[in-house]
Order: C-alpha cells, then sequence, then structure tokens
C-alpha cells in the first residue's frame, strides 16, 4: 500500500494499491470517490500524478510497472507461448558474444520508437539498413548515443500484444514485402557512450517540484530537478542541465541544474542556447592562446615591415628557410565579401607550349601549428571552424586565422604551392608541390569580379591589364575544368544557399538568396583540381592518408527516388539502370532546370545520396566523380587539411611517413563526428532565429512549397523567409486525406485533390514555439504550379517487357 499526495486542485490523500504485476486503477480511499462520476478530465489528471509519483519515489514499484508493461496479453494461450518468447528474451551474460550484436548510433522518434544506423558489425549477418527499435526495448538511450544491439529475427508484437506479421506481410498495393524493405527489428542491450550529458530546456515548478521541459520533441515528459533548491533559476528560465538519469518509457529521469541562461528574450540567448547544446566552445585555453602569440612574435621577429625590409634580407631569408619565393608573381585571392580570412589564392600563366600552368596557393598552417602543441590539440579537439549566423567559432585562434594564415594583400605569407600543368582540353599532366612565400596582389570579391565577367570594358583603367588578363584566362580554364568533370560524370545540384539578415542584437530582420556565378565557380574548380591533384600526389607514394570519400547511393533510396519522380510524372526512371549509369542523374537535373518542380528534384536527389566522410579507405568521391579525393585547401577551418599538409610537410623534407591506419580511422571518424556537429548546430540557430521572427507575424499569410509529405501532414518552407513547418493533416480541411507511401503524395478522397512536393500554397502562420522549435501553418489556398516543361532527352524508361507484363495481369483480372 503506498500513499500519495494529489495535486492541490483535487486536495487531500489518495490510497492506491500494489498488485502483482500492475498498479491498480480503483482507489480504495482518498479523494477520487470525491470527484464527479462524469469528471474524467480530473480523474485521468489525478491517475497519472499518482503514476508518476510513485514510480519516481518507489523502487518496487517502478519494477512492477514495468514488468506489468511486459506481462503476457489478456487471452493467449499456450500454443502462442513460443511465438511470444523473444519478447522475454533474457540480456547476454557479461564477457559473452552473439551474432546478432551490432553497434551503431541511435535516434530516438518523438512517438518513443528508436532507429540505429549500424557503424560496426559483429557477424556476417548484420544488416545495412536502419534497424528499428520498439518503444519498451529502447532503454534510456537518447538520440546520438553509440549503443549495442541484439538483432532480432522478426519484428515483436505491438503493445497490445497483437502480432504485426500480417500487416507487414503486403504492402498497399496488395505485392508481398521484401526483405529488403521490411526494416530489421532489435533491442538496445547496452549503451557504449553518450553523445551529451547536458541539455539545454526550461525550468518550471509543479506541485512544488523542479522540473525542465527540454527543448526539442524528443523528451516528450518533463525531466524532474533533483537540486531545484540548489539553483537560482525561475519559472520559464532558460537552463543547463546534466542528466543524473535518463528517461526511459517508464520512468522519467533525473537532471540536476548546470547553469540558468536567462529568461526568454534576452538577446543572444539563442545562440547561447546552441553554443550549450551542441557543447562547442567559445573560447580558447590561455596555453593556446600564448602560444599562438608567441608565433606571431617569431614572425615579425624574422620578417619586420615589409616596407622598411629589403627585397634581398627577404630573398635571402626565403632561401634560407627552403621556400619558394613567390612574392613577384601575380597571385590574387578571391572571397565573399564579408569574409574575415583569406587562406587561398590562385595564379595563372599560359607555358610555350600551348599548356595553362594553373597555381593553387594555400596558407601553410603546418608552420605555426606543430604536431601535439597546445594548438594542435585545441584544434583537433574543435576539428572544424563553425559558422554561426551571427558569429564564427574558428579552429584555430583569431590571432592566426585572420593574420598570420590570411593572404592579406600586399604582405608576406607562408604558403604551400601547388602547380597543375593541364592540356588547353584540360588534361592534368604534372603536379609540383612547394614551401613558399607570397604576396597577393590584390583582394577581390565575388560580386565584383562577376561584374568584370559581364563588363569587361568597364574595369580597363580600374584595374591593371595584367590583372584583367588573368580573371579572363581564370574564366576560361574554368570552363575547360568543368567541362572536363561533368565529362566524367560530376553531379551538380542547383540548391539554392538562404542567408539572413540580421541586425545588431542578432534578431532576424529578413533574408535573400545566396548568389552563385561564374566568379564563385572560378575558385571552386580551382580548389577542386587542387583538392584531387594532391590526393594523387600522396596516393602514388604509396602512403595512407586521410581521404575525402562519398560513396554511392544505395538501391533502396534509388527506387525510392524513382517512385518519386515517377509520382511527379517527369519520367519513368528505372532504378537499377539509374544505378548503374551515373549520367543520368545529371540528364534528370538538367531537365527539371528552371520549373518549379526543380527544388524538389533535387532535394530529393541529395536526401538519396550518402554523406561524404574522412576516411583512409582508398574510395573515391561519387558526386565529383573522382577516384582519388582529399581536402587539401582549408588547412585554416578544416583539421583534416592541417593533416594532409603535415603529411606533405615529411614528403618535402624527404621522409617516408608511415601513418597508423588505426590512427587514420580514429580521427576520420572523429573530424566527421564535429563536422556533422557544425551543420546540425548552424541550422539550429538558423531555425531559432527563425522561429523568433515567425513568432512576431502569427496571422500573416505568405507563400510557400511543399519541401516534405507525411502520414500526419505536409512540411511547408516560405519563399521570402526560408522557415520550415508543417500543416497538420487534420488542418486540410478541403478534402479528406490519405496518404501514398510509395509516391509520397496526400490523395484526396471526395474531390480527388493531391498535395505532393514541390506544390504551391498560400499559408496562414498559427504558431511559432521556440521551445519544441515547431512552426504550424493553415493552407489557405493552393497556388497554380505548372507542370514541367522540359523533356527528358535518352532517359532510360522501364523496359517493356514490364508494361506488357502489368498488362497481361490487368486482362487476367478482368
Amino acid at each position: 500500500m503506498v500513499f500519495a499526495r494529489s495535486p492541490p486542485r483535487c486536495g487531500g490523500l489518495v490510497c492506491i494499491a500494489l498488485s502483482g504485476r500492475r498498479i491498480d486503477r480503483q482507489p480504495l480511499t482518498g479523494v477520487w470517490r470525491t470527484l464527479p462520476q462524469n469528471d474524467k478530465r480530473s480523474r485521468l489528471t489525478l491517475f497519472h500524478f499518482i503514476v508518476r509519483f510513485i514510480l519516481h519515489h518507489d523502487n518496487t514499484a517502478t519494477q512492477a510497472w514495468q514488468a506489468g508493461t511486459q506481462r503476457k496479453p489478456h487471452g493467449t494461450n499456450k500454443k502462442s507461448k513460443k511465438k511470444m518468447s523473444i519478447t522475454n528474451t533474457k540480456k547476454l551474460p557479461a564477457g559473452k558474444s552473439s551474432a546478432n550484436l551490432v553497434t551503431g548510433r541511435f535516434q530516438r522518434r518523438p512517438s518513443g520508437i528508436g532507429f540505429v544506423r549500424p557503424r560496426t558489425a559483429i557477424g556476417d549477418d548484420a544488416p545495412v539498413n536502419d534497424i528499428f527499435i520498439p518503444p519498451h526495448w529502447t532503454r534510456d538511450a537518447a538520440s546520438g548515443d553509440t549503443v549495442v544491439i541484439e538483432i532480432m529475427k522478426r519484428r515483436p508484437k505491438d503493445d497490445y500484444g497483437r502480432s504485426t506479421k500480417k500487416r507487414n506481410k503486403k504492402n498497399k498495393n496488395g505485392n508481398a514485402r521484401s526483405n529488403e524493405e521490411r526494416s530489421p527489428c532489435g533491442r538496445v542491450v547496452e549503451i557504449l557512450e553518450r553523445a551529451s550529458n547536458r541539455f539545454v530546456g526550461t525550468y518550471n515548478i509543479e506541485y512544488g517540484w523542479g522540473y525542465v521541459q527540454i527543448d526539442g520533441s524528443v523528451f516528450k515528459r518533463m525531466v524532474p530537478i533533483g537540486d531545484a533548491t540548489a539553483g537560482s533559476a525561475r519559472t520559464g528560465d532558460k537552463i543547463v542541465v546534466e542528466m543524473i538519469k535518463f528517461p526511459t518509457p517508464h520512468n522519467d529521469g533525473e537532471a540536476v541544474i548546470v547553469e540558468v541562461l536567462g529568461a526568454h528574450g534576452i538577446p543572444g540567448l539563442d545562440t547561447l542556447l546552441i553554443l550549450r547544446q551542441f557543447d562547442l566552445p567559445d573560447h580558447f585555453n590561455d596555453s593556446a592562446l600564448n602560444a599562438a602569440r608567441n608565433e606571431v612574435e617569431k614572425f615579425f621577429k624574422h620578417f619586420p615591415d615589409e616596407s622598411a625590409a629589403e627585397k634581398e634580407f627577404i630573398a635571402k631569408k626565403l632561401k634560407s628557410m627552403n621556400r619558394l619565393d613567390l612574392t613577384d608573381e601575380i597571385i590574387i585571392t578571391i572571397d565573399p565579401a564579408d569574409a574575415k580570412d583569406f587562406d587561398d589564392a590562385v595564379s595563372l600563366e599560359k607555358l610555350s607550349n600551348g599548356n595553362w600552368r594553373l597555381g593553387v596557393h594555400i596558407a601553410d598552417v603546418t608552420h605555426f601549428v606543430a604536431k601535439n602543441s597546445p594548438i594542435d590539440k585545441e584544434a583537433v579537439n574543435r576539428a572544424t571552424s563553425v559558422y554561426l549566423p551571427d558569429r564564427v567559432i574558428p579552429m584555430l585562434p583569431e590571432v592566426l586565422s585572420n593574420a598570420l594564415a590570411s593572404l592579406q594583400p600586399n604582405k608576406i605569407r607562408f604558403t604551400k604551392s601547388v602547380f597543375m600543368e593541364y592540356t588547353p582540353v584540360g588534361v592534368l599532366t604534372h603536379t609540383e608541390i612547394y614551401r613558399s612565400a607570397i604576396k597577393s596582389k590584390q583582394r577581390f570579391n565575388y560580386t565584383e569580379v562577376q561584374e568584370f565577367f559581364d563588363n569587361p570594358e568597364k574595369f580597363q583603367r580600374k584595374w591593371q591589364p595584367e590583372i584583367r588578363e588573368l580573371l579572363m584566362n581564370l574564366y576560361e580554364i574554368m570552363n575547360v575544368l568543368r567541362k572536363k568533370r561533368f565529362e566524367r560524370g560530376s553531379l551538380e545540384m542547383d540548391i539554392p544557399e538562404t542567408k539572413i539578415d540580421l541586425d545588431d542584437d542578432g534578431a532576424v530582420i529578413g533574408a535573400h538568396l545566396y548568389p552563385y556565378h561564374d566568379s564563385n565557380r572560378v575558385i571552386e574548380e580551382c580548389m577542386l583540381a587542387a583538392n584531387e591533384a594532391v590526393a594523387q600526389f600522396i596516393a602514388s607514394k604509396n602512403i595512407p592518408f586521410l581521404r575525402r570519400i562519398h560513396s554511392g547511393p544505395s538501391i533502396r533510396k534509388l527506387r525510392n527516388f524513382t517512385d518519386f519522380i515517377r509520382s511527379l510524372e517527369i519520367a519513368d526512371l528505372d532504378a537499377d539502370e539509374l544505378y548503374q549509369d551515373r549520367f543520368i542523374f545529371q540528364r534528370l537535373i538538367d531537365s527539371v532546370r528552371g520549373t518549379p518542380q526543380e527544388y524538389a528534384v533535387n532535394f530529393s536527389l541529395l536526401r538519396s545520396m550518402q554523406k561524404a566522410v574522412y576516411s583512409p579507405e582508398p574510395e573515391g568521391h561519387y558526386a565529383l566523380a573522382s577516384q582519388c579525393y582529399c581536402h587539401f585547401t582549408s588547412p585554416i577551418r578544416r583539421y583534416p587539411d592541417l593533416a594532409v599538409h603535415r603529411l606533405l610537410d615529411d614528403i618535402l623534407d624527404g621522409k617516408s611517413p608511415k601513418p597508423e591506419l588505426r590512427e587514420l580511422v580514429l580521427l576520420g571518424e572523429h573530424c566527421s563526428d564535429r563536422e556533422q556537429r557544425a551543420e546540425e548546430a548552424e541550422r539550429e540557430l538558423v531555425k531559432l532565429k527563425l522561429i523568433d521572427y515567425v513568432s512576431k507575424h502569427i496571422g500573416e499569410r505568405i507563400e510557400a512549397v511543399i519541401t516534405t509529405v507525411e502520414m500526419y501532414g505536409v512540411f511547408v518552407m516560405g519563399l521570402e523567409i526560408p522557415a520550415e513547418g508543417l500543416i497538420r493533416i487534420e488542418a486540410l480541411n478541403d478534402d479528406f486525406y490519405r496518404f501514398e507511401r510509395n509516391a509520397k503524395i496526400l490523395i484526396g478522397q471526395r474531390n480527388g485533390n493531391t498535395l505532393r512536393i514541390g506544390d504551391r500554397l498560400l499559408v496562414e502562420i498559427v504558431r511559432a514555439d521556440p521551445d519544441t522549435r515547431q512552426i504550424d501553418f493553415r493552407m489557405v489556398k493552393r497556388l497554380k504550379t505548372d507542370k514541367p516543361t522540359a523533356k527528358l532527352k535518352n532517359l532510360p524508361v522501364r523496359r517493356e517487357k514490364q508494361k506488357s507484363s502489368a498488362k497481361e495481369k490487368k486482362k487476367k483480372k478482368q
């Protein structure tokens, strides 16, 4: 018998009984009898409070409740005992292994279910697809955790004890589902590594207890605060908590307050939330800063102000350092107008044999960052610079990244120079790599270079003749290299990048599309060429190094993609032929360019591709159609580039470096994880700022395009402000919709209306919640969406045999 104090609105003590494996809902005494029989809401609220109170404070009750949720459902007989044996599978004893164990990253959905993407498998039968984890087998795993799961032979029974075998046997078209389509099932056995123990959320007080509602939609219930009196938080404050006990399906968990960030509305609070949520470093330690300052003093001691230093003195000094003197060469930088660091420069000359000699000059960061130095340890921990909308979190201290490692005009800077000789048709014939010193002649931004490409006569008096000639030559070789790259099957998806405009307090005041012109492509082609040339140079030495690899799409994802393309009535593609012929992708992209379906096709194709990662495995880069590729051109902001530079130092010194493969694998995984963390942090902060902007425009109507279709509604993105939100299916009042999973569309049952990716709508802003980070829209009306007018040329369609067999099936049915 357990006594618990009820909520204030019910008053008094309530007594409930624990009987066997369940908590009896019928109270023995207390206020339950005082509540009206028709007041179901109060009775349900009271019961839920009692259960939560007992589970939090009584271990015996918790164990009884957990046992009760896994008890055999009513109505089962002895024959069904074997079928249910999977539910009673015991945890493997410590020290024993199983062929069904898989290690992977866990992701929890708001509904409570989870999925694990395998990373390392023990056994030959380990699946490669995401593994489904039922809610009661997730334990206390949180999204991002590395877990060990045990693979089950089939799907378990649902929450009501009913078998899911019949429901999974056939799909909606009546066809049997293949094993590839059926997601394997598993249960969490052990949690190897937590993605994070700290979370941000909103502090609340209910019935005298402190709780935190974690931001986002993964933790649906509030988590109790174990030291509510120790913090200075007030109701509604944003706080940082450390999880002592992670929530489970049967327990709310427990957390302690680590930091109080402040109330809603404080300028810069959203950025601070993201910094704490993703554990991003906001300052360098003293040892790294002091080491960076020492490198600056050392450099200017050898190279004082260039105007006062004699040319012969500089040439002698560079020769003694075994650096190629390029200070008299015509070398320029082209960067965004708001760039703070310039780590790459280019040069180009026409040789007497008619070939091009392209030079790419990258800041020599390794000269200032020795291996295992305080700067290097900080850099490898960060692994990448993080570019947030209102600030940059650099990988290296600013005194290096914005000064010595920045190729500022008319200043001597140390570089590594890669010279590549190309034939007039873009064939690479020779590569040379040097330690060098340059003095950039001029700094350009993309906008003014594009203006020059559009109207060269306008700049005849403004820029020197050799500068104008260099830019025109760069434009010419850019076209040659691009043509060569597309001939080998490289892909280019036109997905516009949106930049949000901020005021002085970091609040959103608007947005604009970031233009991408030929001036951007000039630098892009030069950097791609340098990355590939360096990778081939190191590979020719039979030295393992950290590559940038990108695997091709899986046949399963291609089938989903071709189903989507057919639903748009663009083409009748075959997934198998698409898998074998990569050139179909680019022809498909070209065919929808300029049509309303362009964004939908490009975005869907991007989602069907794998993510590029860092690894020493000798794999190529699928999207670039490159067999050997690495990152070399940004050592100021990516640690893999710095590692490649360090390897080049050993080669240039005549050494034969032999990096350990295991260390490279671990470094590649670490840098890939850090890169993904930086991308997620940027997306989340942009989302928060847009939610804050949209919350001030509730009730306004904007034009939007459908980006995703799900069974519970459609996600749309505003055309003027790139805020993405949900239109719930119950809010679509113009028809009664049914979700077609294969085609990813909603089909109206009454009027035959359809909603699919790429459709344009006029929507009204209903709600914008920064805590759940969700925006809700309401559809006002449909906007006219033209069908694609571009026709696909030479695209393979599904075989005639398949079509004829389908017709024969119809005849047989008739």
